[in-house]
């Protein structure tokens, strides 16, 4: 089973609690929106430890670097079979000054083309109600585990 490592941030502004999720770049997702964006994650390494991945991916997705402490959520799995792995953290990155790693595939496909497009388009900051529309469905799970482990502590 493919796995991938992410990190849930949370922040709260006048109490109400905000999450942070990205949005996969790409032709396939220019026009994809509500259920298509992600916890900032990606593949695991032959070898490398889950949370190692999850700030590595955060980080080569976002500029930033996540400091914990990181607290580790139920794994899910989305409707491909691919394992999410995710943890909870706090932090403050500004969406505006994301910088995402690329990636080079054909596109248009078969036109023998080549273009280059960032791993993530666009972030942003989202209450429960709004992060649950934009989430993968499967991924919704982390945001509830998440303001119940704020909640009790």
């Amino acid at each position: 089973m493919k796995q991938s490592a992410g990190i849930l941030l949370i922040r709260y502004v006048h109490d109400t609690p905000e999450f942070f999720l990205v949005h996969p770049g790409g032709p396939f997702f220019a026009r994809k929106d509500a259920g298509w964006w992600t916890v900032p994650k990606g593949e695991l390494m032959p070898g490398e430890e889950p949370l190692a991945a999850a700030i590595r991916e955060f980080e080569e997705e976002t500029g930033y670097q996540p400091v914990g402490p990181f607290t580790p959520l139920t794994p899910v799995v989305q409707k491909g079979g691919k394992q999410v792995l995710c943890w909870a953290a706090t932090g403050a990155p500004d969406p505006e000054k994301i910088t995402s790693n690329t990636f080079e595939i054909e596109w248009p496909p078969k036109s023998g083309k080549r273009k280059t497009y960032p791993e993530v388009d666009k972030a942003g900051w989202f209450t429960y109600d709004a992060a649950k529309l934009l989430l993968n469905q499967k991924q919704v799970a982390f945001l509830d585990e998440a303001l119940q482990l704020h909640r009790a502590t």
